[in-house]
C-alpha cells in the first residue's frame, strides 16, 4: 500500500495510439502515461505491435511503479512498433500485486490481444463463474482478466475482433473505458452511460485514444471528440469506424472527473475541468457570508474552486502552500505521527501569507478527515487567525462501484456524523460543503453520475 490523502483515488488510465507503418510509438505511449500518471501510481506498462510484421509480434513491457520506474531509455527503443496501448494503475479490484499490472496480453487459437481497462464491472463474478464452467478464468483476479477472457470467448466464434468486443460489450455492467489491440487493429469501447471517460485524438495520420484530452495534447496530437457512451471505435489501415448500435439514452458522466480526478487542463466530455471547478468555486459562495481576508486552496484541485470563490466574493486569493512534486513512492507507516510527517512532506505552510488571516480554505472533498485535521493544524500553527473550510462537492455518503475508490459508508466520515462534528473533528472554525444542486451547474448541465453523494446508482447490478 501507498500513502493515501483523504481523497477517493481513480482506478487508472489508459492510452493508445495507431501510426502509419514505420513509425515508432512507444516513447509516445511513454509521454501519453505520463499525462495520466495522477490516474494511478502503482503499475504501469504497455504492449506494441508492428502491424506490417508477423501476426504474434505483441511485445508487452509493465512493471509496479511509476512510468518513469517502469520504462528505461533502451526500452523505449527496443520496443518498436506502429500501434500500441498503454495503461497506469491504481487497484481497486484485484489488488496491487505485478500480475494485476495491465496491459494484459494474451494468445489464443486465432491470435494474439492486449488490453487495458479502467473502470468496475459490476456483473465481473457473474461473469467470472460463467467462464470457470467453460474451463477459462481459473485463477482470475481482476475484472480486465475477466473482460479479456470473455472477449477471446467471443473472438473464437467471430469473424472480427471488433465484433468481438461488442458481443462481450453487450454482456458487461458497470463503468469502463476500454482500449484492446489486435496485431492489426485497435478497438475502444466505453460504458453506455459513459461513466469513464474517453477521448479520441489526432496527430497527423495517426489516432490517439486517452482516458484524458490532456494526454493527447502531452503528444502533439489535437482532440477530435470524447468517444460516445456506449460507441466502439475501430481503427485499421488508417481509418476509423464507429458503431454506435449500443448507445443508449440515459448517461451519466462522473461527476468526480471534473472535482477532482481529471488534469485541470483537460477536456472531459466538453467540459473544460478548469473552468467546471471555478464554477463550484462560484457557487460555494452563493448564500455564504463568512468574512474573511484571504481564500486559499488545498494544492492542486482545490486551486481553481479557491479562484471561483475568490472571484465571486471579492475576497482576495492567496496561495498558502508549497506543495512539494518531487516525492516519489512512499510506504504507509505503522504510526499516526508517520503518517502525519507524509503530509508534512507534501505540504508546507507559507507563514507570512496566513499570520493574523482570517481564512476561507477550499479543497474539493473530505472522504475520512484526517487530511484536512492536519492541514488546518498546520495553518494554525503557522499564525492563521480563523480557518473556514469550504468543499467543492457535496458529502460522501454512498460508495462508489464504477472504479473509484470510494470505501465503504462506514469510513465515510459524512455518513456517520453531522456537518457541525465533523467540523468539530477537523478543528475548524465553519465548514460548509457544495449543495448537490450547484453539482449540475458545475457540469454545464451534462448528465451526471453522483451516486457517492445521493444513493442513486445508474447501473441496475451494482
Amino acid at each position: 500500500m501507498y500513502i493515501t490523502e483523504d481523497k477517493p483515488r481513480e482506478e487508472c488510465g489508459v492510452f493508445g495510439i495507431f501510426a502509419p507503418e514505420g513509425e515508432s510509438i512507444a516513447p509516445d505511449i511513454y509521454y501519453g502515461l505520463t499525462a495520466l500518471q495522477h490516474r494511478g501510481q502503482e503499475s504501469a506498462g504497455m504492449s506494441v505491435t508492428d502491424t506490417s510484421g508477423p501476426m504474434g509480434n505483441l511485445k508487452t513491457k509493465k512493471g509496479m511503479g511509476l512510468v518513469s520506474e517502469v520504462f528505461s531509455e533502451e526500452d523505449l527503443t527496443v520496443i518498436k512498433g506502429n500501434a500500441g496501448v498503454g495503461h497506469v494503475r491504481y487497484s481497486t479490484t484485484g489488488g496491487s500485486r505485478p500480475e494485476n499490472a495491465q496491459p494484459i496480453a494474451m494468445n489464443y487459437i486465432k491470435g494474439s490481444l492486449a488490453i487495458v481497462h479502467n473502470g468496475n464491472l459490476t456483473n465481473a463474478d457473474a461473469l467470472k463463474e460463467e467462464q470457470m464452467k467453460r474451463g477459462q478464468a481459473h485463477y482470475t483476479t481482476s475484472d480486465t482478466e475477466v473482460l479479456a477472457y470473455e472477449i477471446i470467448s467471443e473472438r473464437v466464434k467471430t469473424d472480427s475482433i471488433e465484433e468481438a468486443v461488442k458481443n462481450a460489450a453487450a454482456k458487461l455492467s458497470g463503468g469502463y473505458a476500454v482500449i484492446v489491440m489486435s496485431p492489426r487493429k485497435m478497438v475502444a469501447v466505453r460504458d453506455p452511460y459513459g461513466i469513464k471517460p474517453l477521448v479520441i485524438g489526432k496527430r497527423g495520420e495517426s489516432f490517439i485514444l486517452a482516458s484524458e484530452s490532456a494526454a493527447v495534447n502531452a503528444v502533439g496530437g489535437t482532440l477530435v471528440r470524447d468517444v460516445k457512451p456506449g460507441e466502439i471505435i475501430t481503427i485499421e489501415n488508417g481509418d476509423m469506424k464507429s458503431d454506435t448500435s449500443l448507445c443508449g439514452k440515459e448517461t451519466a458522466h462522473c461527476v468526480f472527473e471534473y472535482i477532482y480526478f481529471a488534469r485541470e487542463d483537460s477536456v472531459i466530455d466538453g467540459i473544460e475541468v478548469r473552468e467546471a471547478r471555478i464554477k463550484a468555486g462560484e457557487a460555494l459562495h452563493m448564500a455564504d457570508e463568512v468574512e474573511a481576508d484571504i481564500v486559499c486552496g488545498v494544492p492542486d484541485s482545490g486551486l481553481a474552486a479557491a479562484e471561483g470563490y475568490a472571484k465571486a466574493s471579492g475576497i482576495p486569493f492567496a496561495l498558502a502552500f508549497h506543495k512539494n512534486s518531487y516525492i516519489g513512492r512512499s510506504f504507509i507507516k505503522p504510526t499516526d505521527a508517520q503518517r502525519k510527517a507524509a503530509v508534512h512532506m507534501k505540504l508546507s505552510v507559507l507563514p507570512s501569507v496566513v499570520r493574523g488571516k482570517r481564512m476561507i480554505l477550499i479543497d474539493d472533498s473530505i472522504v475520512r478527515g484526517n487530511t484536512m485535521k492536519q492541514i488546518i493544524e498546520m495553518l494554525k500553527a503557522a499564525g492563521a487567525k480563523e480557518v473556514h473550510v469550504r468543499i467543492s462537492s457535496p458529502p460522501f455518503l454512498y460508495p462508489c462501484y464504477y472504479g473509484t475508490d470510494v470505501p465503504t459508508s462506514s469510513q465515510l466520515i459524512a455518513s456517520g456524523h453531522s456537518t457541525e462534528d465533523i467540523r468539530a473533528r477537523i478543528g475548524a472554525d465553519s465548514l460548509k460543503y457544495l449543495k448537490l444542486e450547484d453539482l449540475d451547474h458545475m457540469a454545464g448541465g451534462k448528465t451526471i453520475c453522483k451516486a457517492c453523494f445521493d444513493g442513486c446508482y445508474p447501473c441496475k447490478n451494482s
